[in-house]
């Protein structure tokens, strides 16, 4: 009984485990989907700079074609844990412990070999403003679009300030893009008239803190512990199941009697018979049947006296 408690108590936290696997597989996939997106403008106004080796040296571990291959593969593994832990299969567990090892393996190696911290300073920043002078050509309409995406995105303009439009190219005024409040001519508008309209704030800032790491990143770290450590929980939790399970078909003789020939089973069950009606019967038949087996030796007693005499 204490057996078949602890492994109930053990498929309960497998399910249990199982399912977080499939939640933080699903949301490393999402929020690296997301991280991507925001990575790949940076890397294209950062090329070849300094900036685009630290940018990739931070977002590799994130978005790096291996982890995300692992994300996918523990969510089938843990399907299969599942149905293993489901049915009891020794195979089934067996394997999804096997699995469990090696994606462990591959994280923790993949962690260790991507791991290093980016070299970058501030002063760094200006070797963006290079990236300005082609912005609005014909052959650059890609560049042009990555500007206009991250000043929108980030709410920035310029690498610096936005003066940095005039001083690099041959614009009289900075992108619509630059603006708080977009529409066609808004930057022309608030640059004659009101300046506040629009950002204030440089890009290369924005693009300094997304290099040194941003929420997004901080999230996707935590949840890559928090994998590895349920990863550890489920291989020792799978191992204690295979030894119970193991065990109990191992030496059945210790959760049940040994069977008993069937001569002696209708015995056993005429005798349990006969005692579950004798307690159905209440105190008072019990007691008149032993005064009645008690009287018969006395009358056999004055029989024999009688005939003596």
């Amino acid at each position: 009984m204490a057996r078949r408690d602890a492994v109930r108590c053990l498929r309960c936290l497998l399910y249990a485990l199982n399912l977080l696997f499939w939640l933080m597989s699903a949301c490393v996939l999402g929020v690296a989907a997301w991280i991507r997106d925001s990575l790949n403008t940076v890397l294209t106004l950062t090329a070849h700079t300094r900036l685009e080796e630290a940018a990739v040296l931070t977002y590799s571990p994130a978005v790096h074609p291996v982890i995300i291959t692992v994300c996918c593969f523990l969510i089938i593994v843990a399907m299969v844990g599942y149905c293993g832990t489901l049915r009891c299969n020794l195979l089934l567990l067996s394997w999804y412990f096997g699995s469990l090892l090696v994606i462990f393996c591959v994280e923790l190696a993949s962690a260790v070999w991507t791991y290093e911290e980016p070299s970058v300073q501030r002063s760094d920043m200006i070797s963006l403003k290079s990236r300005m002078q082609n912005f609005g050509l014909q052959r650059y309409q890609w560049l042009t679009h990555t500007w206009n995406s991250f000043q929108t995105e980030f709410k920035c303009c310029g690498v610096i300030y936005f003066t940095d439009w005039l001083e690099m190219t041959e614009m009289d005024f900075p992108p619509d893009s630059c603006c708080s409040n977009q529409y066609p001519g808004c930057a022309r508008h608030a640059h004659f008239h009101d300046l506040s309209d629009l950002h204030q704030e440089g890009c290369g800032p924005k693009i300094y803190s997304f290099i040194r790491g941003t929420k997004q990143l901080q999230v996707l770290r935590f949840l890559g512990v928090s994998i590895g450590v349920a990863q550890i929980l489920a291989m020792a939790l799978t191992l204690t199941l295979l030894w119970a399970l193991y065990y109990g078909r191992k030496a059945p003789e210790l959760d049940s009697p040994t069977p008993l020939p069937l001569d002696d089973l209708a015995v056993v069950t005429a005798t349990n018979g006969a005692s579950a009606e004798a307690s159905k019967s209440g105190c008072s038949r019990t007691n008149k049947r032993s005064t009645n087996v008690t009287s018969k030796p006395k009358e056999f007693e004055m029989e024999r006296l009688h005939a003596a005499a």
